[in-house]
């Protein structure tokens, strides 16, 4: 189920990751700020992706869990 809306997960992740790894070194202020920008337009972006990503599941909320299922059992 790897496909282009979770690729734009892993971006982001890393993207905001580096953010945190930027700030706790104490680089200067304008690298952070635009990476942040940078970081907060791939969000956006990802959340598109996300909710535009054509996957189909057979799973209602009476499943509750994937690995604890409380509704139908098979």
């Amino acid at each position: 189920m790897f496909d282009r809306s979770m690729s734009w997960v892993a971006i982001t992740t890393l993207i905001l990751v580096l953010v945190t790894i930027m700030v706790s070194m104490d680089f200067a202020f304008r690298w952070v700020f635009f990476a942040t920008i940078f970081g907060q337009t791939c969000l956006i972006i990802m959340v598109l992706q996300v909710l535009k990503a054509d996957h189909h599941s057979e799973k209602t909320f009476d499943d509750f869990y994937e690995d604890h299922p409380i509704g139908r059992y098979q």
